[in-house]
């Protein structure tokens, strides 16, 4: 046992930097991932938990308390480790020497590589046990999720208690930290001899729905178009609501649909398809919807969003198709091609709709309404054959609820008739199994299926398959569609679906021990008191994730497939719990009040007490938290804090993919912060405020150095150091004014996001702000220091540029499978303009700019322009004109350019260089005019000037850049200063970089 005085390995040190690498790469690993094995949303990395839980489990070597017996142990076991680095032997010589082997060999681990390597395991179990002997330690997640942590603590040898209040986190810890450790291969085989034969009886049943062509091809997807009509009363076609005509990009065999109109006397015209092989990206047709704007391809008149949705509302989404009596197509959706395999050809096959195709459609639609006329005559005991209960309600997300605005009520309405059919038999032979393990894994794989199937799942031009529909943490409208072949073993199938379940097993069964899991809410936990050695969780992340709203698509065919389970897990309800949830968006129904801060506040200070409760006084806690919003962190911290806890260390950990979707959305960080905590000592003594204040600024300068010495960067930083931050201010009960009034965690926090600005920006722009600190001339001006902190908020632990702008009509990345950005919805009506520029939350801004005397107004459309909540940091090339002024850029330089009180210039061959007149290109094709000289305000900033020099650079006017360059460096070094810290701070690929570069090249040495 640990002494209570002992630190923790994780309180101490940690491998930031290695851990880093490794969780990153992990979120790119797929085959053989515990990850495949069903989706959860913001899944924590292994590599992370499984490093920060060994870093929580071990005492520090260094510490006078640690355990002489465990040095000893931990020395002998690492010298024997099979494969150890030879350097390794002088190392552990000594205490310090072992702290750097064990944080080594920490962050080894963490590599996905060697997660299952037996040496790796056999020393870390050696090494716990060794801090263990008598008795193995406990792991407790309260808010279990996808299982990371709790499976890693298997790994590591220790029991593991997971609990989750929603149902589905529940059956997908059940089957990975119960059944697979319990039964191992034997299940994934079993899993594959019940799957196959459940697929075959399903094949028998649905074959003729999906039937091959006459040339023997087998059909794999379906490529589908919502329609609606043109309303100008000189058309009346039927528009294919399209965001793309690609069906194959890939290099060697490009295939996309090519639109053309067909006009006859006799009727309105007619949109027609053909397939052909693109040779450049020009050759493909724009999209025909934009912003749920519908573009007529016949008349080019434009359908409203408005109407766009009340079409589409009378086909309840329009995922259908609508026949006439004779089974004849008459509107609805439209099948735009077919993916084939042709046997003995290579690759996949796009050929255009036959009308053997709706006739299997129109068969599907007879043969679903015969099993629900079945089910109704019965009766109608039990649930609906298809799922009829309600879609979430608009709260908060807007997206989760957008398919109701298309008129999409109920879950079933996300399916095809098609969709529903297949789904709804493979669930009714699950549902005849024995409820036992299989049956568990089963609707799991089962689960996964019904994310690929339904009609708001895109075709993926680069894979050629189905793309499942969280993407993205929603539930985004989807214009054109793909419809995989569940009976087939293709992408979108079952069989794909219960092979991906089972390369899961690989990794999960060699941890042999198998957890507890029960369903449970973080707030009332069940087990004893003292009974944890480790509170390990990841708490919901405030507003950012609504995982009740997401999960009822799985929900609602889990519980028609597998009713209940043991310990309590009861899938008989009518959907996943909604007002118990702690998030702040998720509601029960559309008369509910959205749950605001002061609930998720007190929930968590709840949950937080219950862990203090259940983990032995002498142990430890980590809590996970990645959301980039001062409320949650606010929200997050106070509960800790209230429910006596004190916060001893703080790990960023980088733990997503730059190319990730919402790496755009400044919601998010690519770091994941692990707040190391200990419960409060009832004893602790009134903290005073001066003592606090003074001892703040060295606490953040040093973590700043070390974790900038890790390459963390940017709003990663600044959210890691309020961990230390609070380290000083959660060891007290409370902190007093020298009149006694208690300093509340808000006033705290403001003053730690004016110590992390003030130290960025004395690194950022030298000593003179040091200067500004305490009242002295030098400092650059509000704008620069906007700026520059700005930017340096906006710099990526991973490299990602992640406040980056896209611009409306920019490539798009090869895994993105959606025209809009992250913060936008396809149903908003808003026009998407061509936004420049680099974006934060609005409260991140605020939050420096405030306690460090910036007024945020007095900027705005200067050098900032806050819409929605979102703070833009313009473009430098949308200053020209601000900069110039409108009498041109010659005038514009002649004020910048110091002039005299008797307003002649001072500069010689000015006169000359203004008598040009002539038109300067600038950046890519925007034109500076020159015009006669006139009149020009000379309040110019120091960045004002620095960004008149890029714009100069960029129009190349050489000459006038030369004396704008002289003039500044005989005013003072401010402008070459700014000049090169935001030639530091703009990203490496960018063109503001580039001018401020080439700008720079100019100034004489």
């Amino acid at each position: 046992m640990i002494p209570k005085e002992c630190k923790r390995l994780a309180e101490v040190d940690f491998p930031i930097a290695v851990v880093s690498k490794h969780s990153a790469r992990e979120k790119s690993i797929r085959h053989g991932h515990p990850s495949t094995l069903h989706l959860w949303w913001a899944r924590r990395p292994l590599a992370a938990c499984r490093a920060m839980l060994m870093a929580l489990l071990l005492p520090d070597p260094c510490d006078p308390n640690c355990p002489k017996e465990f040095i000893n142990q931990a020395s002998d076991i690492l010298l024997n480790m099979r494969g150890r680095p030879s350097s390794w032997g002088k190392a552990l010589n000594n205490n310090e020497g072992l702290r750097k082997v064990i944080l080594q060999f920490i962050g080894d681990f963490s590599d996905w590589d060697n997660s299952a390597n037996p040496a790796y395991l056999d020393v870390s179990r050696a090494l716990i046990k060794a801090v263990h002997p008598d008795e193995t330690p406990l792991v407790v997640d309260p808010f279990a999720g996808g299982g990371s942590i709790p499976l890693e603590a298997l790994r590591l040898g220790c029991e593991a208690f997971a609990s989750d209040l929603n149902p589905v986190a529940c059956l997908i810890n059940k089957v990975m930290l119960e059944d697979i450790p319990r039964h191992g291969r034997e299940l994934a085989e079993e899993l594959r001899r019940v799957g196959g034969e459940i697929k075959k009886q399903a094949e028998k049943e649905l074959a003729k729905f999906y039937p091959k062509d006459p040339d023997g091809s087998t059909p794999i997807a379906y490529l589908w178009t919502r329609t609606v009509k043109c309303e100008s009363p000189n058309c009346g076609a039927e528009i294919p609501l399209m965001r793309s005509f690609w069906l194959c990009k890939k290099a060697n065999r490009k295939k996309a649909l090519k639109l053309k109109v067909v006009r006859l006397q006799t009727s309105e015209p007619k949109v027609e398809f053909e397939i052909f092989e693109p040779k450049t990206e020009k050759d493909i047709q724009g999209g025909t919807v934009s912003r749920a704007k519908a573009t007529c391809p016949c008349c080019h008149m434009v359908l409203s969003p408005e109407r766009v949705r009340a079409q589409l509302a009378e086909q309840h989404g329009g995922a259908d198709v609508i026949f006439d009596k004779k089974g004849i197509r008459t509107s609805g959706a439209r099948i735009l091609a077919v993916v084939t395999l042709m046997p003995g050809i290579q690759g996949r096959n796009y050929r255009l709709p036959l009308p053997s195709d709706y006739h299997a459609i129109f068969k599907a639609q007879q043969q679903l309404k015969g099993f629900l006329d079945n089910w109704k005559n019965r009766g109608q005991k039990g649930f609906s054959p298809l799922p009829d209960e309600p879609l979430p309600w608009i709260h908060g997300h807007r997206s989760i609820g957008s398919p109701r605005v298309y008129g999409m009520k109920i879950w079933g309405d996300l399916f095809s008739s098609r969709q529903n059919l297949a789904l709804a038999t493979i669930s009714k032979h699950i549902n005849e199994l024995p409820e036992d393990s299989v049956a568990r894994i089963l609707t799991l794989a089962f689960s996964k299926l019904a994310e690929l199937s339904n009609s708001l799942c895109p075709w993926e031009p680069f894979a050629e398959c189905p793309r499942h529909v969280f993407a993205r943490h929603d539930l985004p409208m989807a214009w054109d569609f793909a419809e995989g072949v569940p009976i087939s073993s293709s992408s979108g199938s079952f069989e794909t679906c219960y092979e991906n379940v089972s390369s899961s097993f690989n990794s999960i069964y060699l941890c042999k021990k198998n957890a507890t899991v029960q369903i449970g809410d973080a707030r009332q936990s069940m087990l004893p008191s003292a009974s944890a050695n480790i509170w390990f969780t990841d708490p919901p992340y405030y507003d950012a994730v609504a995982y009740s709203d997401l999960s009822d698509l799985f929900y609602v065919w889990i519980k028609r497939t597998i009713p209940t389970l043991a310990d309590g897990i009861n899938f008989k309800n009518g959907l996943t719990p909604k007002e118990e949830e702690l998030t702040v968006s998720t509601v029960a129904d559309i008369d509910a009040e959205p749950k605001d801060k002061a609930f998720f506040e007190q929930g968590i200070s709840k949950a937080f007490f219950e862990g203090r409760r259940i983990l032995n006084y002498n142990d430890i806690a980590t809590v996970v938290f990645a959301h980039k919003t001062t409320e949650g962190w606010e929200s997050l911290l106070s509960g800790a804090i209230q429910a006596g806890w004190t916060i001893t260390a703080s790990w960023p950990i980088a733990t997503e993919m730059g190319s990730r979707l919402n790496a755009r959305d400044t919601a998010s960080l690519s770091s994941s912060v692990h707040l190391v905590c200990r419960p409060r000592s009832e004893d602790a003594p009134v903290g005073d405020w001066a003592d606090v204040l003074r001892e703040l600024p060295n606490r953040v300068g040093n973590w700043m150095e070390r974790l900038q010495s890790e390459h963390v960067r940017g709003a990663d930083l600044v959210f890691a150091c309020i961990g230390p931050a609070l380290e000083i201010f959660s060891r007290y009960r409370r902190v007093e004014t020298p009149d006694g009034q208690e300093v509340t965690l808000a006033k705290y926090l403001v003053k730690v996001w004016e110590v992390v600005g003030r130290i960025a920006l004395e690194q950022i722009l030298g000593t003179a702000e040091a200067r500004a600190r305490n009242g002295m001339a030098g400092a650059l001006e509000e704008d620069a220091r906007l700026t520059a902190l700005f930017l340096w908020t906006l710099q990526s632990t991973n490299g990602a540029e992640e406040g980056k702008s896209k611009k409306a009509k920019g490539k798009k990345e090869e895994t993105d499978d959606s025209d809009l950005d992250e913060n936008e919805n396809d149903d908003d009506e808003s026009p998407k303009g061509k936004t420049k520029g680099y974006s934060l939350v609005f409260d991140v801004v605020r939050r420096f700019a405030q306690p460090l005397g910036i007024n945020l107004p007095k900027w705005e459309d200067r050098i900032i322009e806050t819409t929605k909540g979102v703070v833009r940091l313009m473009a430098v090339s949308e200053r020209a004109k601000q900069i110039f002024g409108a009498s041109g850029i010659e005038t514009a330089i002649e004020e910048l350019l110091a002039p005299r009180s008797d307003g002649q210039m001072t500069l010689p061959g000015f006169q000359e260089l203004v008598a040009q007149k002539k038109q300067k290109t600038v950046g890519r094709g925007k034109k500076i005019i020159i015009e006669d000289p006139g009149e020009i305000t000379t309040s110019a900033t120091t960045l004002d000037r620095v960004h008149a020099a890029m714009l100069l650079q960029a129009s190349g006017q050489a000459n006038a850049l030369r004396m704008l360059i002289k003039a500044e460096q005989d005013r003072g070094p401010d402008f070459l200063r700014l000049a090169n810290a935001l030639s530091a701070l703009y990203p490496v690929n960018s063109e503001e970089k580039r001018l401020l570069d080439a700008m720079l090249l100019a100034v004489p040495r």
